[in-house]
């Protein structure tokens, strides 16, 4: 049976006001103290909406630019001459949501009275999501009536709870934690999954309304995220996928979880490609939600170099794996997929000769035969004021002396090959999210339309961050335009 791409859905959710919940301002807030300024320099440097609208790489990631496009935009792209002038909020595969109605769109993720938000916060946000195309039709009367701003107000001050706080610095709700004395339930845990929760599924509709599916015909789902759902007393038992489903309005989805840290994408969607195959299900998702954790992760940079923190946005994604049905979607090439043995290690060349030659070699392919690439998608924006670099090309530059030293590059085609497989990195830095999978939303496209043959999608793992291995992770998989479609497909360049 042959596997294809149905299709991809891409959606960030604005949240500048849950920055400073983010791993590293929240541990740096503690070190600073109540008395320190760094609360309020950190607010100085937050986006307003529009800013993040108008960013050239949040217009690449829901599909109104081609990350390619990228290479000719002049940099800083977050300055205000270079941001995009027409800037839409919806794309062809999702939307920027605004922080105004994530407050309640936490609340509908919430099944446990965990989320309080003000009174009016909490009419303002139910009033915006009534008029969203997608979740106009929902039970909005979930969102609540809220609480008074003094309750919130002594609520919020209580031991355990976590307050809730706009990019203004506006009190307008708190977090409750859920088993007493259980530290995967603290409010800052559940609030990490709720928002994973809430944008994941926020991810799921905006697939379906693309796709045209209906919502029984959706059989399982593969959840990639990070979050650490858990307890009592499974600390990380999971199945936000399910909770997912049921928040998305999906009645016959079964789910689970997949876990390998940045890899779990490209892993879900191999096993998801894979139950297709097997004729185990029809109609797979494979989802991730929004990382909470990694807001903010390199806002030291951003201050050191009085920039805006452009780490403050949940990104999130779905993609949709069936039988193919002859309409000219990309298929899923199960019989090349690279992975990242134990024996392998963790130094480049031989993690890519796992990853990206041999594959291609069992497919009689070569590096160059693959017209793009998609690798850690880390937008370099904030990875090189942070002081990690530009991520994406250096594993171009990695991919390329492979291909050179394998003879199938010419040595002087090191310095153009990010350029002619590549792409800028465009993706925050959500840890699973910028993991090449996004790219398959253009690819799709640009495949389905006769512009592209194939892309590689190549994602690594630091299995070693949670203390029980010193080894990295990888897997890849090739995607191919379906034949009707690749007749006379070009390399799709800009």
């Amino acid at each position: 049976m042959t596997v294809v791409v149905r299709g991809v859905s891409c959606v960030l959710v604005h949240a500048p006001g849950l920055v400073s919940h983010g791993s590293k301002p929240a541990r740096e807030l503690i070190r600073a103290g109540a008395e320190a300024e760094l609360p309020g320099t950190l607010r100085a440097h937050l986006r307003v909406y529009a800013d993040a609208v108008a960013y050239a790489p949040n217009q690449a990631f829901i599909g109104n630019l081609r990350p390619e496009a990228l290479f000719e935009l002049p940099r800083p792209w977050w300055s205000t001459g270079n941001r995009c002038a027409t800037a839409p909020r919806t794309g062809p595969f999702g939307e920027i949501l605004p922080e105004e109605e994530l407050w309640g769109l936490l609340r509908l993720a919430d099944e446990f009275n965990l989320i309080h938000l003000d009174a009016d916060v909490a009419a303002a946000s139910a009033e915006l999501l009534g008029r969203h195309p997608l979740l106009g039709a929902s039970d909005l009367s979930r969102i609540g009536v809220g609480e008074s701003a003094a309750q919130v107000a002594g609520q919020a001050s209580r031991a355990g709870n976590v307050g809730l706080r706009d990019s203004a610095g506006h009190l307008v709700g708190y977090v409750s934690p859920g088993y007493e004395g259980d530290a995967s339930q603290s409010a800052d845990i559940l609030l990490e999954n709720l928002a994973a929760k809430a944008s994941g599924s926020l991810a799921l509709r905006h697939l379906l309304h693309q796709t045209g599916t209906p919502a029984e015909r959706i059989d399982y789902l593969l959840g990639c995220g990070e979050e650490a759902v858990g307890d009592r007393y499974q600390r990380g038992g999971g199945s936000l996928s399910k909770a997912m489903a049921e928040m998305a309005a999906l009645p016959n989805a079964d789910g689970v979880d997949v876990k390998a840290f940045c890899c779990a994408p490209v892993h879900a969607t191999v096993i998801g490609g894979a139950l297709v195959q097997a004729g185990v299900q029809e109609n797979v998702v494979v989802v991730g939600g929004g990382s909470l954790a990694k807001l903010g992760m390199k806002f030291q940079g951003a201050l050191a170099h009085d920039m805006p923190i452009l780490e403050d946005t949940l990104a999130a994604m779905a993609i949709q794996i069936g039988p193919d049905d002859g309409r000219g979607d990309p298929r899923l090439r199960l019989d090349t997929v690279g992975k990242h043995n134990v024996s392998v290690g963790g130094a480049p060349r031989p993690l890519y000769e796992a990853l990206v030659l041999e594959p291609l070699r069992r497919a009689g392919l070569t590096i160059p035969d693959v017209d793009r690439y998609a690798v850690e998608l880390h937008n370099p924006e904030i990875t090189e004021a942070g002081g990690s670099g530009n991520v994406a090309r250096t594993n171009y530059r990695t991919i390329a002396s492979l291909a050179v030293l394998a003879g199938q590059l010419p040595r002087d085609g090191v310095d153009g090959f990010e350029r002619a497989h590549g792409m800028p990195g465009y993706v925050p830095t959500q840890g699973h999210i910028p993991a090449a999978l996004p790219y398959l939303a253009h690819a799709r496209e640009a495949m389905r339309t006769g512009q592209m043959q194939r892309a590689m999608f190549v994602a690594k793992g630091s299995l070693f961050l949670g203390k029980m291995t010193n080894m990295a992770d990888g897997m890849s998989v090739l995607v191919e335009a379906a034949p009707s479609a690749s007749k006379g497909a070009t390399s799709f360049g800009l």
